[in-house]
Protein backbone atom coordinates (compact mmCIF):
# COMPACT_ATOMS: atom_id res chain seq x y z
CA UNK A 1 0.00 0.00 0.00
CA UNK A 2 2.93 2.34 0.77
CA UNK A 3 2.78 5.80 -0.16
CA UNK A 4 -0.89 5.28 -2.11
CA UNK A 5 -2.49 4.40 1.32
CA UNK A 6 -4.63 7.87 1.17
CA UNK A 7 -5.38 7.23 -2.74
CA UNK A 8 -6.72 3.93 -1.84
CA UNK A 9 -8.83 5.60 1.51
CA UNK A 10 -10.15 8.40 -0.69
CA UNK A 11 -11.10 6.73 -3.87
CA UNK A 12 -12.51 3.27 -2.77
CA UNK A 13 -15.48 4.45 -1.78
CA UNK A 14 -16.25 6.63 -5.01
CA UNK A 15 -15.70 3.63 -7.17
CA UNK A 16 -17.95 1.45 -4.94
CA UNK A 17 -20.34 4.15 -5.48
CA UNK A 18 -19.59 3.92 -9.17
CA UNK A 19 -19.44 0.37 -9.45
CA UNK A 20 -23.08 -0.01 -7.98
CA UNK A 21 -24.19 2.38 -10.37
CA UNK A 22 -24.27 -1.08 -12.94
CA UNK A 23 -26.28 -3.30 -10.27
CA UNK A 24 -29.57 -3.97 -10.32
CA UNK A 25 -31.35 -3.39 -6.75
CA UNK A 26 -32.71 -6.51 -7.05
CA UNK A 27 -29.18 -8.08 -6.24
CA UNK A 28 -29.14 -6.98 -2.78
CA UNK A 29 -26.83 -9.13 -1.63
CA UNK A 30 -24.31 -8.20 -4.48
CA UNK A 31 -25.11 -4.20 -3.33
CA UNK A 32 -24.31 -4.55 -0.19
CA UNK A 33 -21.20 -6.89 -1.08
CA UNK A 34 -19.90 -4.26 -3.55
CA UNK A 35 -20.71 -1.56 -0.51
CA UNK A 36 -19.41 -3.88 2.28
CA UNK A 37 -15.86 -4.01 -0.12
CA UNK A 38 -15.33 -0.48 -0.66
CA UNK A 39 -15.80 0.23 2.68
CA UNK A 40 -13.78 -2.35 4.08
CA UNK A 41 -10.77 -1.43 1.79
CA UNK A 42 -10.81 1.96 3.25
CA UNK A 43 -10.94 1.33 6.88
CA UNK A 44 -7.69 -1.32 6.23
CA UNK A 45 -5.75 1.50 4.34
CA UNK A 46 -6.74 4.00 7.54
CA UNK A 47 -5.49 1.28 9.82
CA UNK A 48 -2.13 0.94 7.87
CA UNK A 49 -1.77 4.89 7.66
CA UNK A 50 -2.29 5.53 11.59
CA UNK A 51 0.02 2.78 12.85
CA UNK A 52 2.56 3.46 9.58
CA UNK A 53 1.97 7.30 10.52
CA UNK A 54 5.91 8.30 12.05
CA UNK A 55 5.18 10.48 14.78
CA UNK A 56 8.85 11.64 15.17
CA UNK A 57 9.31 12.41 11.59
CA UNK A 58 5.80 14.27 12.09
CA UNK A 59 4.76 16.65 9.47
CA UNK A 60 2.46 15.92 6.83
CA UNK A 61 3.11 12.24 5.35
CA UNK A 62 2.04 9.89 2.47
CA UNK A 63 1.78 13.19 0.54
CA UNK A 64 0.39 13.22 -3.31
CA UNK A 65 -0.11 15.92 -5.25
CA UNK A 66 -1.47 16.49 -8.84
CA UNK A 67 -1.91 19.54 -10.49
CA UNK A 68 -4.97 20.43 -11.43
CA UNK A 69 -4.82 23.95 -12.87
CA UNK A 70 -1.50 25.92 -13.38
CA UNK A 71 -2.80 29.36 -13.91
CA UNK A 72 -5.28 28.95 -10.94
CA UNK A 73 -2.49 27.46 -8.78
CA UNK A 74 -5.17 24.36 -7.55
CA UNK A 75 -3.85 20.91 -7.32
CA UNK A 76 -5.23 17.80 -5.88
CA UNK A 77 -2.86 17.97 -2.84
CA UNK A 78 -3.38 15.08 -0.56
CA UNK A 79 -1.44 14.85 2.80
CA UNK A 80 -2.36 13.86 6.60
CA UNK A 81 -0.36 15.21 9.79
CA UNK A 82 -1.18 14.16 13.60
CA UNK A 83 -4.43 16.17 13.44
CA UNK A 84 -5.96 14.56 9.99
CA UNK A 85 -4.51 11.13 10.48
CA UNK A 86 -6.83 9.78 13.78
CA UNK A 87 -10.15 11.72 11.67
CA UNK A 88 -9.53 9.93 8.13
CA UNK A 89 -9.43 6.74 11.07
CA UNK A 90 -12.88 7.34 12.34
CA UNK A 91 -14.84 8.19 9.04
CA UNK A 92 -13.31 4.87 7.46
CA UNK A 93 -14.61 3.15 10.85
CA UNK A 94 -18.04 4.90 10.95
CA UNK A 95 -18.38 4.11 6.96
CA UNK A 96 -17.69 0.61 7.70
CA UNK A 97 -19.90 0.05 10.40
CA UNK A 98 -22.66 2.28 9.01
CA UNK A 99 -22.90 -0.17 6.09
CA UNK A 100 -24.01 -2.92 8.14
CA UNK A 101 -26.57 -0.65 10.36
CA UNK A 102 -28.37 -0.14 6.90
CA UNK A 103 -27.83 -3.58 6.05
CA UNK A 104 -32.03 -4.60 6.04
CA UNK A 105 -32.48 -1.39 4.25
CA UNK A 106 -34.92 -2.78 1.60
CA UNK A 107 -36.25 0.80 0.03
CA UNK A 108 -33.64 1.65 -2.82
CA UNK A 109 -31.10 0.04 -1.14
CA UNK A 110 -28.58 0.73 -3.88
CA UNK A 111 -29.06 4.32 -4.09
CA UNK A 112 -28.83 4.22 -0.59
CA UNK A 113 -25.64 2.91 -0.11
CA UNK A 114 -24.20 5.30 -3.09
CA UNK A 115 -24.79 8.34 -1.46
CA UNK A 116 -23.39 6.82 2.07
CA UNK A 117 -20.29 5.86 -0.08
CA UNK A 118 -19.84 9.31 -1.43
CA UNK A 119 -20.79 11.25 1.85
CA UNK A 120 -17.92 9.68 3.85
CA UNK A 121 -15.61 9.59 0.97
CA UNK A 122 -15.96 13.91 0.71
CA UNK A 123 -15.68 14.33 4.68
CA UNK A 124 -12.32 11.64 4.24
CA UNK A 125 -11.40 14.29 1.32
CA UNK A 126 -11.69 17.10 3.65
CA UNK A 127 -9.40 15.56 5.97
CA UNK A 128 -6.43 15.03 4.36
CA UNK A 129 -6.69 17.70 1.73
CA UNK A 130 -3.78 20.62 1.42
CA UNK A 131 -5.46 22.72 -0.69
CA UNK A 132 -7.62 25.29 0.21
CA UNK A 133 -9.75 24.72 -3.27
CA UNK A 134 -10.31 21.10 -2.68
CA UNK A 135 -11.21 21.31 0.79
CA UNK A 136 -13.86 23.30 0.07
CA UNK A 137 -14.82 21.34 -2.73
CA UNK A 138 -14.83 18.09 -0.84
CA UNK A 139 -16.94 20.24 2.41
CA UNK A 140 -19.44 21.26 -0.30
CA UNK A 141 -19.79 17.67 -1.75
CA UNK A 142 -21.09 16.68 1.43
CA UNK A 143 -24.15 18.84 1.50
CA UNK A 144 -25.79 16.67 -1.67
CA UNK A 145 -25.82 13.58 0.05
CA UNK A 146 -26.91 14.67 3.23
CA UNK A 147 -30.15 16.29 1.62
CA UNK A 148 -30.80 13.36 -0.07
CA UNK A 149 -30.57 11.10 2.37
CA UNK A 150 -32.71 13.07 5.14
CA UNK A 151 -35.07 13.49 2.50
CA UNK A 152 -35.71 10.08 0.88
CA UNK A 153 -34.58 7.55 3.35
CA UNK A 154 -35.30 9.79 6.81
CA UNK A 155 -38.61 10.31 9.18
CA UNK A 156 -40.96 12.50 10.37
CA UNK A 157 -41.15 13.18 14.13
CA UNK A 158 -44.07 12.94 16.13
CA UNK A 159 -45.08 16.59 15.53
CA UNK A 160 -44.91 16.32 12.11
CA UNK A 161 -47.88 13.72 12.13
CA UNK A 162 -49.75 16.63 13.76
CA UNK A 163 -49.39 19.24 11.32
CA UNK A 164 -52.34 20.61 9.86
CA UNK A 165 -54.19 23.48 8.34
CA UNK A 166 -56.89 25.35 9.13
CA UNK A 167 -59.26 23.28 7.49
CA UNK A 168 -57.53 20.19 8.78
CA UNK A 169 -56.06 19.01 5.79
CA UNK A 170 -52.75 17.32 5.75
CA UNK A 171 -50.04 19.89 4.69
CA UNK A 172 -47.01 17.68 4.64
CA UNK A 173 -46.23 17.65 0.77
CA UNK A 174 -46.73 21.35 -0.05
CA UNK A 175 -43.77 23.67 -0.68
CA UNK A 176 -45.15 26.19 2.03
CA UNK A 177 -45.07 23.22 4.27
CA UNK A 178 -41.26 22.52 3.83
CA UNK A 179 -40.48 26.37 4.45
CA UNK A 180 -42.57 26.39 7.41
CA UNK A 181 -39.99 26.43 10.36
CA UNK A 182 -42.20 25.83 13.08
CA UNK A 183 -42.55 22.22 11.52
CA UNK A 184 -40.58 18.62 11.65
CA UNK A 185 -40.68 16.64 8.69
CA UNK A 186 -37.46 15.44 6.96
CA UNK A 187 -38.38 17.55 4.29
CA UNK A 188 -37.81 20.65 5.94
CA UNK A 189 -34.76 18.86 7.88
CA UNK A 190 -32.64 18.52 4.73
CA UNK A 191 -33.77 21.65 3.57
CA UNK A 192 -32.85 23.56 6.78
CA UNK A 193 -29.16 21.51 6.71
CA UNK A 194 -28.42 22.97 3.09
CA UNK A 195 -29.54 26.25 3.13
CA UNK A 196 -28.02 26.71 6.84
CA UNK A 197 -24.61 24.71 5.60
CA UNK A 198 -24.81 26.46 2.52
CA UNK A 199 -24.90 29.95 3.22
CA UNK A 200 -22.30 29.92 6.02
CA UNK A 201 -19.86 27.96 3.27
CA UNK A 202 -20.14 31.06 1.01
CA UNK A 203 -19.19 33.03 3.75
CA UNK A 204 -16.01 30.66 4.18
CA UNK A 205 -15.48 30.78 0.87
CA UNK A 206 -15.43 34.72 0.42
CA UNK A 207 -12.44 33.93 3.39
CA UNK A 208 -10.33 31.76 1.28
CA UNK A 209 -10.95 34.00 -1.77
CA UNK A 210 -9.69 36.66 -0.20
CA UNK A 211 -6.84 34.81 1.07
CA UNK A 212 -6.04 34.16 -2.37
CA UNK A 213 -6.22 37.30 -3.74
CA UNK A 214 -4.47 39.34 -1.17
CA UNK A 215 -1.68 37.00 -0.51
CA UNK A 216 -0.34 37.65 -3.97
CA UNK A 217 1.08 34.19 -4.22
CA UNK A 218 -1.50 32.74 -6.74
CA UNK A 219 -1.87 29.45 -5.09
CA UNK A 220 -4.12 27.33 -2.66
CA UNK A 221 -1.43 25.72 -1.59
CA UNK A 222 -1.77 25.83 2.49
CA UNK A 223 1.50 24.86 3.13
CA UNK A 224 2.56 27.49 0.87
CA UNK A 225 0.12 30.16 1.97
CA UNK A 226 1.29 29.42 5.88
CA UNK A 227 4.68 30.05 5.07
CA UNK A 228 4.46 33.20 3.16
CA UNK A 229 0.90 34.64 3.29
CA UNK A 230 1.62 38.12 5.12
CA UNK A 231 -1.89 39.67 5.31
CA UNK A 232 -1.70 41.26 8.69
CA UNK A 233 -1.02 45.36 7.71
CA UNK A 234 -3.84 45.70 4.84
CA UNK A 235 -6.66 48.29 6.27
CA UNK A 236 -10.22 47.28 5.47
CA UNK A 237 -13.54 49.13 6.70
CA UNK A 238 -11.62 50.23 9.73
CA UNK A 239 -9.61 47.05 10.90
CA UNK A 240 -7.68 45.09 8.65
CA UNK A 241 -7.91 42.09 6.57
CA UNK A 242 -7.13 39.72 8.26
CA UNK A 243 -9.38 39.97 11.26
CA UNK A 244 -12.23 40.23 8.69
CA UNK A 245 -11.27 36.54 7.15
CA UNK A 246 -10.60 35.41 9.79
CA UNK A 247 -14.65 35.74 10.89
CA UNK A 248 -15.63 34.64 7.77
CA UNK A 249 -13.30 31.50 7.26
CA UNK A 250 -14.57 30.80 11.25
CA UNK A 251 -18.16 31.38 11.19
CA UNK A 252 -18.48 30.14 7.87
CA UNK A 253 -17.36 26.49 9.27
CA UNK A 254 -18.42 26.99 12.95
CA UNK A 255 -21.66 26.41 11.62
CA UNK A 256 -21.33 22.60 10.82
CA UNK A 257 -19.56 22.35 13.81
CA UNK A 258 -22.29 23.31 15.20
CA UNK A 259 -21.39 26.20 17.37
CA UNK A 260 -24.03 28.13 19.65
CA UNK A 261 -26.02 30.16 18.22
CA UNK A 262 -25.68 28.34 14.59
CA UNK A 263 -26.24 24.70 15.93
CA UNK A 264 -30.56 24.99 15.00
CA UNK A 265 -30.00 22.45 12.00
CA UNK A 266 -28.18 20.23 13.12
CA UNK A 267 -30.64 18.49 16.01
CA UNK A 268 -33.23 18.25 13.26
CA UNK A 269 -30.61 16.72 10.79
CA UNK A 270 -29.92 13.80 13.81
CA UNK A 271 -33.74 13.48 14.29
CA UNK A 272 -34.73 12.95 10.61
CA UNK A 273 -32.08 10.98 9.45
CA UNK A 274 -31.86 7.68 9.10
CA UNK A 275 -29.00 5.55 11.66
CA UNK A 276 -26.16 5.61 9.37
CA UNK A 277 -26.62 9.12 8.15
CA UNK A 278 -26.86 10.49 12.02
CA UNK A 279 -23.37 8.05 12.69
CA UNK A 280 -21.37 9.92 10.22
CA UNK A 281 -23.41 13.46 10.65
CA UNK A 282 -22.56 13.39 13.88
CA UNK A 283 -19.27 11.36 14.16
CA UNK A 284 -16.95 13.23 11.08
CA UNK A 285 -19.52 15.99 9.12
CA UNK A 286 -19.72 17.75 12.09
CA UNK A 287 -15.54 17.37 13.29
CA UNK A 288 -15.65 19.13 9.02
CA UNK A 289 -15.94 22.80 11.31
CA UNK A 290 -13.45 22.25 13.70
CA UNK A 291 -10.76 20.75 11.55
CA UNK A 292 -11.20 23.24 8.73
CA UNK A 293 -11.01 26.16 11.16
CA UNK A 294 -7.70 24.74 12.12
CA UNK A 295 -6.24 23.84 8.94
CA UNK A 296 -7.43 27.39 7.34
CA UNK A 297 -7.69 30.36 10.66
CA UNK A 298 -4.60 28.55 12.55
CA UNK A 299 -2.43 27.77 9.72
CA UNK A 300 -2.54 30.46 7.84
CA UNK A 301 -3.70 33.40 10.58
CA UNK A 302 -1.54 32.47 13.54
CA UNK A 303 -1.35 35.88 14.99
CA UNK A 304 -5.16 36.76 14.82
CA UNK A 305 -6.16 33.18 15.72
CA UNK A 306 -4.40 34.16 19.42
CA UNK A 307 -6.12 37.82 19.49
CA UNK A 308 -9.69 36.73 18.54
CA UNK A 309 -10.03 32.57 19.61
CA UNK A 310 -11.30 33.74 22.61
CA UNK A 311 -14.71 34.55 21.23
CA UNK A 312 -14.96 30.73 20.98
CA UNK A 313 -14.37 30.08 24.70
CA UNK A 314 -17.66 32.31 25.06
CA UNK A 315 -19.73 31.12 22.52
CA UNK A 316 -18.54 27.34 23.89
CA UNK A 317 -20.27 28.14 27.22
CA UNK A 318 -23.71 28.51 25.32
CA UNK A 319 -23.02 25.35 23.61
CA UNK A 320 -22.37 23.07 26.50
CA UNK A 321 -24.78 24.52 29.06
CA UNK A 322 -28.22 25.05 26.36
CA UNK A 323 -27.36 22.01 24.41
CA UNK A 324 -27.03 19.76 27.62
CA UNK A 325 -30.59 21.17 28.85
CA UNK A 326 -32.67 20.55 26.03
CA UNK A 327 -31.47 17.60 25.40
CA UNK A 328 -32.55 16.94 29.21
CA UNK A 329 -35.86 17.62 28.23
CA UNK A 330 -36.10 16.20 24.90
CA UNK A 331 -38.65 13.19 24.47
CA UNK A 332 -37.43 12.32 21.30
CA UNK A 333 -34.42 9.73 21.36
CA UNK A 334 -32.42 11.28 18.05
CA UNK A 335 -32.78 14.93 19.71
CA UNK A 336 -31.59 13.86 23.10
CA UNK A 337 -28.36 12.20 21.44
CA UNK A 338 -28.47 15.56 18.49
CA UNK A 339 -28.56 17.98 21.26
CA UNK A 340 -25.81 15.56 23.22
CA UNK A 341 -23.43 15.93 20.00
CA UNK A 342 -24.10 19.76 19.73
CA UNK A 343 -23.46 20.48 23.60
CA UNK A 344 -20.14 18.25 23.24
CA UNK A 345 -18.93 20.04 20.23
CA UNK A 346 -18.62 22.35 22.59
CA UNK A 347 -15.81 20.96 24.76
CA UNK A 348 -14.13 20.66 21.13
CA UNK A 349 -13.97 24.62 20.98
CA UNK A 350 -12.90 25.13 24.46
CA UNK A 351 -10.17 22.55 24.02
CA UNK A 352 -8.84 24.76 20.87
CA UNK A 353 -9.88 28.30 22.61
CA UNK A 354 -7.36 27.73 25.54
CA UNK A 355 -4.39 27.58 22.43
CA UNK A 356 -2.35 24.76 24.86
CA UNK A 357 -0.76 21.88 23.28
CA UNK A 358 -2.72 19.81 26.10
CA UNK A 359 -5.92 21.32 25.43
CA UNK A 360 -5.58 21.05 21.93
CA UNK A 361 -4.55 17.46 21.90
CA UNK A 362 -7.61 16.73 23.94
CA UNK A 363 -9.94 18.37 21.86
CA UNK A 364 -8.66 16.63 18.78
CA UNK A 365 -8.53 13.04 20.35
CA UNK A 366 -11.99 14.33 21.62
CA UNK A 367 -13.17 14.47 18.08
CA UNK A 368 -12.11 10.92 17.24
CA UNK A 369 -13.69 9.92 20.88
CA UNK A 370 -17.21 11.28 20.40
CA UNK A 371 -17.54 10.00 16.67
CA UNK A 372 -16.91 6.46 18.68
CA UNK A 373 -19.43 7.02 21.46
CA UNK A 374 -22.16 8.95 19.43
CA UNK A 375 -21.79 6.11 16.64
CA UNK A 376 -22.96 3.78 18.95
CA UNK A 377 -25.90 5.89 20.50
CA UNK A 378 -27.38 6.94 17.01
CA UNK A 379 -26.59 2.99 15.40
CA UNK A 380 -28.80 1.28 18.91
CA UNK A 381 -31.54 4.29 18.38
CA UNK A 382 -31.96 3.56 14.89
CA UNK A 383 -32.03 -0.55 16.18
CA UNK A 384 -34.77 0.56 18.37
CA UNK A 385 -36.53 2.95 16.17
CA UNK A 386 -37.02 0.06 13.57
CA UNK A 387 -38.11 -2.49 16.48
CA UNK A 388 -40.49 -0.32 17.71
CA UNK A 389 -41.35 2.39 15.41
CA UNK A 390 -41.39 5.18 17.86
CA UNK A 391 -38.62 7.61 19.08
CA UNK A 392 -41.53 8.80 22.34
CA UNK A 393 -39.13 8.19 24.94
CA UNK A 394 -42.01 8.31 27.49
CA UNK A 395 -44.01 5.62 25.91
CA UNK A 396 -41.21 3.04 25.60
CA UNK A 397 -39.61 1.12 28.54
CA UNK A 398 -38.86 -2.58 29.86
CA UNK A 399 -37.23 -3.35 26.18
CA UNK A 400 -33.71 -4.91 27.96
CA UNK A 401 -36.12 -7.48 28.25
CA UNK A 402 -36.80 -8.26 24.85
CA UNK A 403 -32.91 -6.43 23.69
CA UNK A 404 -30.51 -7.25 26.25
CA UNK A 405 -27.72 -7.13 24.26
CA UNK A 406 -28.41 -3.55 22.91
CA UNK A 407 -29.74 -2.40 26.23
CA UNK A 408 -25.99 -3.95 27.62
CA UNK A 409 -24.17 -1.70 24.28
CA UNK A 410 -26.14 1.46 25.39
CA UNK A 411 -24.74 1.43 28.45
CA UNK A 412 -21.45 1.34 26.93
CA UNK A 413 -22.19 4.34 24.43
CA UNK A 414 -23.15 6.34 27.71
CA UNK A 415 -20.78 6.23 29.66
CA UNK A 416 -18.07 6.70 26.68
CA UNK A 417 -20.13 9.94 26.55
CA UNK A 418 -19.89 10.79 29.45
CA UNK A 419 -16.33 9.97 29.91
CA UNK A 420 -15.90 6.95 32.18
CA UNK A 421 -12.49 5.54 32.87
CA UNK A 422 -11.24 2.94 30.45
CA UNK A 423 -12.78 4.61 27.26
CA UNK A 424 -11.20 7.08 25.15
CA UNK A 425 -13.70 9.87 25.72
CA UNK A 426 -12.04 9.64 29.81
CA UNK A 427 -8.71 11.07 28.22
CA UNK A 428 -9.76 13.42 26.07
CA UNK A 429 -12.18 15.77 28.81
CA UNK A 430 -9.27 15.42 31.40
CA UNK A 431 -6.88 17.18 28.64
CA UNK A 432 -8.97 19.34 27.85
CA UNK A 433 -10.22 20.60 31.27
CA UNK A 434 -6.24 20.59 32.26
CA UNK A 435 -4.99 22.30 29.32
CA UNK A 436 -7.75 24.95 29.70
CA UNK A 437 -7.91 25.67 33.40
CA UNK A 438 -5.68 28.76 33.51
CA UNK A 439 -6.83 30.49 31.27
CA UNK A 440 -10.49 29.88 31.16
CA UNK A 441 -11.10 28.44 34.66
CA UNK A 442 -14.78 30.04 34.41
CA UNK A 443 -15.53 27.92 30.92
CA UNK A 444 -13.66 24.78 32.77
CA UNK A 445 -16.10 25.02 35.86
CA UNK A 446 -19.33 25.11 32.93
CA UNK A 447 -17.50 22.18 30.93
CA UNK A 448 -17.65 19.85 34.28
CA UNK A 449 -20.96 21.00 35.29
CA UNK A 450 -21.97 19.94 31.95
CA UNK A 451 -20.47 16.78 32.35
CA UNK A 452 -23.28 16.09 35.53
CA UNK A 453 -25.90 17.29 32.92
CA UNK A 454 -24.55 14.26 30.50
CA UNK A 455 -24.66 11.55 32.54
CA UNK A 456 -28.42 13.06 33.89
CA UNK A 457 -29.58 12.82 30.33
CA UNK A 458 -28.27 9.77 29.39
CA UNK A 459 -29.37 8.26 32.23
CA UNK A 460 -32.78 9.23 32.50
CA UNK A 461 -32.86 8.44 28.57
CA UNK A 462 -31.28 4.84 28.94
CA UNK A 463 -33.72 4.07 32.07
CA UNK A 464 -36.59 4.86 30.21
CA UNK A 465 -35.78 2.98 27.18
CA UNK A 466 -34.59 0.09 28.56
CA UNK A 467 -35.83 -0.47 32.15
CA UNK A 468 -39.32 -0.32 34.27
CA UNK A 469 -42.61 -1.67 32.74
CA UNK A 470 -42.98 -2.50 28.80
CA UNK A 471 -46.09 -1.59 27.02
CA UNK A 472 -46.98 -4.88 25.57
CA UNK A 473 -47.73 -3.44 21.95
CA UNK A 474 -43.63 -3.77 21.96
CA UNK A 475 -43.37 -7.23 22.96
CA UNK A 476 -42.70 -8.11 19.05
CA UNK A 477 -39.24 -6.54 19.40
CA UNK A 478 -36.42 -8.38 19.44
CA UNK A 479 -32.56 -8.70 19.78
CA UNK A 480 -29.65 -8.26 17.73
CA UNK A 481 -28.78 -11.70 16.85
CA UNK A 482 -27.22 -11.95 13.36
CA UNK A 483 -23.10 -11.01 12.77
CA UNK A 484 -24.10 -8.31 10.91
CA UNK A 485 -25.58 -6.49 13.17
CA UNK A 486 -23.86 -6.67 16.13
CA UNK A 487 -20.42 -6.06 14.50
CA UNK A 488 -20.71 -2.05 14.08
CA UNK A 489 -21.46 -2.09 17.40
CA UNK A 490 -18.61 -4.65 18.53
CA UNK A 491 -16.00 -2.87 16.21
CA UNK A 492 -16.67 1.50 17.84
CA UNK A 493 -16.94 -0.78 21.38
CA UNK A 494 -13.61 -2.14 20.67
CA UNK A 495 -12.10 0.65 19.62
CA UNK A 496 -13.64 3.22 22.27
CA UNK A 497 -12.56 0.74 25.32
CA UNK A 498 -8.92 -0.32 22.88
CA UNK A 499 -7.55 3.43 22.92
CA UNK A 500 -9.16 4.23 26.58
CA UNK A 501 -6.62 1.41 27.89
CA UNK A 502 -3.87 1.75 25.39
CA UNK A 503 -4.42 5.85 24.03
CA UNK A 504 -0.27 5.99 23.73
CA UNK A 505 -0.22 6.03 20.04
CA UNK A 506 -3.15 8.29 19.34
CA UNK A 507 -1.65 10.32 21.42
CA UNK A 508 1.49 10.55 19.70
CA UNK A 509 0.59 11.51 16.76
CA UNK A 510 -1.92 13.53 17.67
CA UNK A 511 0.92 15.72 19.40
CA UNK A 512 3.09 15.33 16.64
CA UNK A 513 0.42 17.52 14.35
CA UNK A 514 -0.65 20.16 17.57
CA UNK A 515 3.17 21.06 19.26
CA UNK A 516 4.29 23.07 15.70
CA UNK A 517 0.67 24.65 14.99
CA UNK A 518 0.82 25.71 18.93
CA UNK A 519 4.11 26.56 19.04
CA UNK A 520 3.60 28.97 15.63
CA UNK A 521 0.78 30.20 17.48
CA UNK A 522 2.18 31.13 21.06
CA UNK A 523 5.61 31.36 19.77
CA UNK A 524 6.50 29.07 22.78
CA UNK A 525 9.01 26.05 21.81
CA UNK A 526 7.10 22.96 21.98
CA UNK A 527 8.38 20.63 24.44
CA UNK A 528 8.91 17.54 22.04
CA UNK A 529 11.85 20.20 20.95
CA UNK A 530 13.54 20.45 24.13
CA UNK A 531 16.19 18.63 24.88
CA UNK A 532 15.76 15.24 26.61
CA UNK A 533 16.02 15.47 30.70
CA UNK A 534 19.50 13.69 30.79
CA UNK A 535 21.27 15.92 28.33
CA UNK A 536 19.68 19.08 29.63
CA UNK A 537 22.82 19.78 32.61
CA UNK A 538 25.12 19.47 29.54
CA UNK A 539 23.12 22.16 27.33
CA UNK A 540 22.74 24.45 30.44
CA UNK A 541 26.67 24.08 31.09
CA UNK A 542 27.47 24.77 27.77
CA UNK A 543 25.16 28.21 27.08
CA UNK A 544 26.76 29.28 30.67
CA UNK A 545 30.34 28.82 29.66
CA UNK A 546 29.81 30.46 26.33
CA UNK A 547 28.50 33.53 28.44
CA UNK A 548 31.64 33.44 30.74
CA UNK A 549 29.67 32.10 33.55
CA UNK A 550 32.09 30.51 36.22
CA UNK A 551 29.76 27.84 38.17
CA UNK A 552 30.55 24.69 39.63
CA UNK A 553 29.19 21.57 38.13
CA UNK A 554 27.25 20.32 40.89
CA UNK A 555 25.44 24.19 41.42
CA UNK A 556 24.86 23.82 37.30
CA UNK A 557 23.39 20.29 37.19
CA UNK A 558 20.86 21.18 40.22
Amino acid sequence: MGDYALLYILFAPFFGALALIFVSNRQALLVRGIAAGSAFISLMASLYLFYSYDPVRGGFQFIQRFEWSRQLGISLYLGVDGIGTPLVLASSILLFAGIFVSWHIKDRAKEFYIWILILAAATIGVFMSLDLFFLYFFYEMSVIPMYLLLGMWGSHTKKYLEMTDPEGVKQRDSVGFIFNFGSNSKEYAAMKLVLFLSAFAVAAFMGILLIYKYSGLNTFDILVLREHANLMNIPVLGTTLDKIIWVLIFFGFASIAPLWPLHSWSPVGHAAAPAATSMLHAGVLMKLGHFSIIRVAYEILPETTRELMPMAAVLCMFSIVYGGFVAYYAKDTKYVIGYSSSSHMGYVFLGMAALDYISLSGAIIYMFAHAMATGMLFSMAGWVYDQTHTRDIPSLGGLSNKMPFISACFVVGCMASIGMPGTINFIAEVMIIVGSWNKYPLQVIVAVLGIVLTMAYLFKMMRSLFYGPMDQKYSHSHDAVAFVDRLPLLIMISVSVGFGLFPMHLYNVVRSGVDPLIAKITHVVPVAALPAPETTATVLHEQLAARGAQLPDSRVAQ
